[in-house]
């Protein structure tokens, strides 16, 4: 059956901009018209969504032993990965024995699958949070893992849409332009003569990423203490969260409505700068997500851009500016932005892909989110921590006074390049062994928060290095106030004749001196490389 674009009410002249720009971030030349009142697949989206988040509990609910044999090729396939690494690569030296390590794990993960492949798609885009041999490594999970075969992806079509595939498609590229750890992505024509994007789901995929979650699980309260990287984000906590991430990511149904629901965000706040490709209106199942195809430049084509007469700095600006309103004004942002999931197009516009991931706030969340970015704004420790804890990153007893003289929060900021290799292990210890005693865990919204920010510092550093960082928050601290002051400071039941930007803190999140006036990308890059150094020299001495 083919499919024609949606005529009354969204018909429009040629000449004029496309209609449903006025409910969308879409592109200005449309393949079809976004309705969503006459998109069948949305009809399920709210029940779908609501059975996924109601499975949970069972799904992760520790057992004394994971259903069926997954647990044991969980456990040998990790051995494998970790004797030789032990037995060879480890008495290298440092570097080789890192980079060895980070290929046997990425071997690992996907040998195991979706899930461990998801997991390492997180690492690799936490840049900053990792060792940079174990990011650079997990980055080839992004768009290299092996596709699966075309009698697959033929399988899961026509058994998604009831019809053989050429009646559908004009034209089907069998080679995909990326294979990713849930999906693969085809290029394709629509008998309408339309270019799209097809997103086919991995075949049993669903019941691996069940079996997976049901060890990880089992695993998670073994690991409580042992592993320092997942300390603070308490691993039965993170596998809950991981668990709701994913799951979600099962059902394209929801990553469409996703779409349209951040490109509805955009258009709430104006925000022209992002462009969210068209669903289609019929072609949407629960494995299959066919959409319109955009075009632009590789986000890490820098060269490229420039000679295209694209404002790099303006990008970065839009990138922060946008991903910050969508969470603090709407309560909905791209959850996982890395270069894979966005391009720059050729009016320096950017092109978002991949939904499957999406920060989705109550109003008790986006509160607390608007208050943490108040407090951090006007220097209130007491702000911030309060936040935090209504954020879920801190039990709802907490006593803040007793956390801030533990912390010594209200202290002088310590510059990390004044402390001795010593002193930087020794600090970080006492703090994070403070943490943990209080129950510190970071919630999900605010774990993907985080990580966008690492990708939109490493973005920076590739579009904006000589950017002064100072200058760029106050111009966006003044947005936000010339924007949506009005709203914030109503929201939050702040006198807005009370707030006052202080960069105190600011300056202090960044290690610097109060006095310093300016501070741009490249400067902070030899700071963060003075303070790795250091690090290195205690870990070889």
């Amino acid at each position: 059956m083919a499919v024609t674009p949606p005529t009354e009410p969204l018909s429009r002249p040629e000449d004029d901009a496309p209609n449903d720009l006025s409910i969308g971030a879409f592109s200005d030349d449309p393949p079809w018209l976004v309705d969503p009142e006459v998109m069948p697949w949305r009809e399920a989206v709210d029940a779908v969504r609501w059975v996924t988040r109601a499975q949970l509990p069972d799904l992760i609910r520790p057992r004394r032993l994971p259903r069926g044999r997954r647990v044991f090729t969980v456990v040998r396939r990790l051995g494998t990965a970790l004797l030789p690494w032990y037995l060879i690569d480890r008495r290298k030296g440092r570097e080789l024995s890192r980079a060895g390590l980070s290929r046997r794990l990425r071997i690992a993960a996907e040998h195991l699958g979706p899930t461990y492949i998801k997991l390492g798609q997180i690492i690799s885009s936490g840049e900053g949070l990792f060792p940079e041999e174990l990011v650079t490594e997990f980055k080839k999970c992004r768009d290299q893992v092996p596709p699966q075969p075309f009698r697959d992806v033929r399988t899961i079509i026509e058994t998604d849409f009831g019809r053989p595939l050429e009646d559908v498609f004009a034209a089907f590229e069998r080679t995909p332009l990326a294979a990713a750890s849930i999906a693969q992505v085809h290029a394709a024509t629509l008998h309408t003569g339309e270019q799209v994007v097809v997103k086919v789901q991995r075949r049993t995929v669903g019941e691996r990423v069940h079996a997976d979650l049901e060890v990880m699980a089992w695993l998670a309260p073994f690991l409580v203490g042992r592993i320092p990287i997942a300390a603070l984000a308490n691993p039965p906590a993170l596998v809950e969260l991981f668990a709701e991430t994913i799951t979600e990511e099962l059902d394209f149904r929801l990553e469409a409505q996703n779409m349209l629901d951040v490109a509805a965000s955009f258009v709430e706040l104006g925000q022209r700068g992002y462009v969210v490709p068209r669903p289609h209106p019929e072609l949407v199942t629960p494995r299959v997500l066919v959409m319109e195809r955009l075009d632009g430049f590789n986000f890490d084509d820098v060269a490229a851009m420039k000679d295209a007469g694209v404002d790099t700095h303006a990008v970065v600006r839009t990138g922060m500016i946008g991903f910050m309103e969508g969470a603090l004004i709407c309560g909905i942002f791209h959850g996982d932005l890395h270069g894979g999931n966005l391009f720059v197009m050729a009016d320096g516009r950017t092109a978002l892909l991949d939904f499957g991931i999406t920060g989705r706030m109550g109003e008790a969340q986006r509160l607390a989110f608007l208050r943490l970015l108040l407090g951090a704004t006007t220097n209130d420790v007491r702000t911030q921590l309060a936040a935090l804890r209504d954020l879920g990153a801190l039990p709802l007893d907490t006593d803040l006074e007793q956390v801030i003289v533990d912390l010594d929060l209200e202290g002088a900021p310590i510059d990390p390049t004044s402390l001795t290799p010593d002193e930087m292990i020794h600090e970080i210890q006492r703090v994070v062994k403070l943490l943990l005693g209080y129950g510190a865990r970071m919630p999900k919204e605010l774990m993907l928060y985080v990580k966008n920010l690492v990708f939109l510092d490493g973005a920076i550093a590739r579009l904006a290095p000589d950017l002064d960082l100072f200058a760029e928050i106050t111009s966006i601290a003044m947005h936000f106030t010339q924007t949506h002051g009005q709203r914030i400071f109503t929201d939050i039941g702040v006198d807005a004749a009370g707030v006052e930007f202080d960069f105190t803190g600011v300056k202090a999140g960044f290690g610097v001196d109060p006095g310093m006036e300016r501070l741009t990308y490249r400067e902070l890059q030899a700071r963060r490389e003075l303070i790795r150094s250091r690090f290195e020299d205690r870990e070889v001495s």
